[in-house]
């Protein structure tokens, strides 16, 4: 069959036989899609290096019955600083396999390509706090994905940010003001600037994603509602999600 050449992230690997590697590959035109890449384990391989978890390289694939096959491989970046910590590796696997977990096989996926391969990059390059990497790339995921929640106004009275303290249902995603939240028997779980940072996050152009300054106590704030959002809407369990907690609490 006809060899087609595409971009794509490897969100996964797993060894198979002596030398092999079954790879899950996120691609911008084809989604998440399984590969092949026979021998790629033996160092002297061609396809050693752009095989490798969290490589974003170009693959020159044969389709196949199950799955594609990597005939060949050339890197195109590769974050070498995520394995510099066990947390940001840590939340680099969470985040490969929420993508993997959300993003169809056979549909375009250049979006989501993009803002995790931002997120990788921030984490390598350690451009910004961890919780807030991980905030950004579950809230703008699960928005992408059809779960945008009602940022707009109070569901109930509809004001826009009267007062300190506002409420958001990680189920249903609507938001209620302080007041509103009471009368309901809600407890508020964001701050004013948490809830802005949160509008930001959902509703910005995809370059301006990280451009927010938040503190540490609204960080914390938006980062329990945004893992809460995002782990109410997914169909199943994340394995990486407990590990992460217990390195990145």
């Amino acid at each position: 069959m006809e060899t087609f050449v595409t971009l794509g992230l490897v969100l996964k690997e797993t060894r198979y036989k002596e030398s092999d590697r079954i790879l899950t590959i996120l691609t911008p035109g084809l989604g998440v899609i399984s590969a092949s890449a026979q021998s790629s384990l033996r160092l002297k391989s061609k396809l050693f290096s752009a095989c490798g978890l969290f490589c974003y390289s170009e693959f020159t694939l044969v389709p196949g019955r199950n799955m594609y096959t990597v005939r060949e491989a050339a890197v195109k970046n590769v974050f070498h600083g995520i394995s510099s910590s066990i947390e940001g590796m840590s939340l680099a696997m969470y985040l490969a396999e929420m993508a993997a977990a959300l993003t169809p096989t056979g549909q375009e996926a250049e979006r989501e390509l993009r803002l995790l391969l931002n997120c990788l990059y921030m984490i390598s390059e350690h451009k910004a706090d961890l919780r807030a990497i991980k905030a950004v790339f579950e809230l703008r995921t699960m928005s992408e994905c059809g779960f945008l929640p009602q940022l707009v106004c109070c569901r109930d009275c509809g004001t826009y940010d009267a007062g300190d303290a506002f409420y958001l249902d990680v189920q249903e995603g609507y938001l209620l003001c302080a007041d509103c939240a009471s009368k309901a028997g809600k407890r508020c779980n964001l701050d004013r600037n948490a809830l802005f940072a949160l509008r930001h996050i959902c509703l910005v152009e995809d370059k301006k994603i990280f451009s927010f300054k938040i503190s540490v106590g609204s960080l914390e704030k938006l980062a329990a509602v945004a893992e809460q959002y995002a782990l109410t809407h997914l169909d199943k369990p994340l394995k990486s999600y407990g590990f992460l907690k217990t390195v990145l609490p």
